[in-house]
């Protein structure tokens, strides 16, 4: 389980495409290296991934075929950045909100406005995604807990507003229209709506009894 707090934002170092799998590595700061091991999982731009190898200060990881399918990891690069969470621990600070890094798909960033002190996005994704999206809602981009200003359903956007911090923090200081970005849909926003459809539906087609 990851909180959606980035915990650094490092450099791919290494990466060796196979038919249908992708190994590379990444360079993590001593702090978040220290203790890890291989087998262990770590979100990279949000995307869970295990550890298969560990030489200092590089850590590596596999990418099969339906992670480089669904995820931007598919186009993973050498001199990219990326947003870094280790798994977190019992006792640990739920500082965002319980993500499990398990990513239903890619949004388009479309729009980009910055004033001062401010950036905002808006993101464009799959229209049936839309009904797990609510303004004030909370949804992981690349990996980050994040709350989401409004909705466009006409559209099938939602946008986001980013305060410095995460700007500094993360991958999103760099982001540009026309770049994408991972998507992991609030898994108890997901159960609540597919509860309600499911027994609204159920209701539509079960007959009512006769008047006496």
């Amino acid at each position: 389980m990851y909180t959606g707090i980035v915990q650094a934002c490092v450099p791919v170092v290494r990466v060796v495409s196979k038919p249908g799998l992708k190994t590379y590595a990444v360079e993590l700061p001593s702090a978040l290296a220290a203790g890890l091991e291989a087998g262990a999982s770590v979100s990279i731009d949000g995307v869970c991934q295990t550890v298969v190898g560990i030489a200092g200060a590089q850590v590596a990881f596999d990418a099969m075929e339906e992670t480089l399918r669904k995820t931007t990891i598919g186009t993973i690069a050498e001199g990219r950045q990326v947003n870094v969470e280790r798994s977190a621990r019992s006792g640990d600070e739920i500082g965002g909100h319980a993500l499990a890094g398990h990513v239903r798909g890619t949004a388009e960033i479309v729009d980009v406005r910055t004033s001062e002190n401010n950036r905002a996005m808006t993101f464009r994704v799959p229209p049936a995604w839309l009904s797990y999206v609510f303004p004030q809602g909370f949804i992981a981009l690349d990996g980050a807990s994040l709350t989401i200003v409004d909705v466009d359903r006409e559209q099938a956007t939602f946008r986001v507003a980013f305060i410095p911090e995460t700007l500094n923090r993360t991958t999103f200081g760099r982001k540009a229209a026309g770049d994408r970005v991972n998507v992991e849909i609030d898994s108890r926003t997901q159960i609540i709506v597919d509860t309600v459809e499911r027994v609204l539906a159920q209701m539509a087609i079960t007959p009512r009894p006769a008047p006496p």
